[in-house]
């Protein structure tokens, strides 16, 4: 099993239905190092499956008190293809370590990725998004 954390719309059951043909089951977590922001999504199947147009993305922060609160998901290699297919250019798929001490794959906002440049402890490896 692999593990996808989300802060974000990927927690809504009507989200998940749509996106993985199910509910996943999922326990609370939170994501170091980070702080939420939010962006605007324009691609109309996004906005109908979320039921909205402005979504949280994170950014890695400056103060290592910094915590995103959210959800660990125990997912397939197909959950994540589907979940890189639902995410839009703005977010980038990488591997985190989560407050838990689990390694999980989490999306984060590509531009701060692109700004801070490879980090060689973390596998940033550019995924398919929607």
């Amino acid at each position: 099993m692999t593990y996808l954390f989300s802060y974000g719309t990927l927690q809504q059951e009507d989200v998940q239905i749509a996106t993985f043909g199910r509910t996943l089951r999922g326990e609370t977590d939170a994501l170091p190092g980070y702080t939420r922001r939010n962006v605007t999504i324009t691609d109309p199947d996004i906005v109908r499956k979320s039921g909205a147009s402005v979504h949280p993305i994170v950014v890695t922060s400056t103060d290592a008190a910094d915590r995103v609160p959210g959800t660990v998901f125990a997912v397939t290699e197909a959950d994540l293809l589907a979940a890189d297919a639902y995410e839009v250019s703005d977010y980038q798929r990488v591997s985190v370590r989560l407050q838990s001490g689990r390694d999980a794959w989490v999306y984060v906002s590509g531009a701060s990725i692109r700004a801070m440049g490879p980090d060689p402890g973390a596998d940033q490896t550019p995924r398919p998004t929607g």
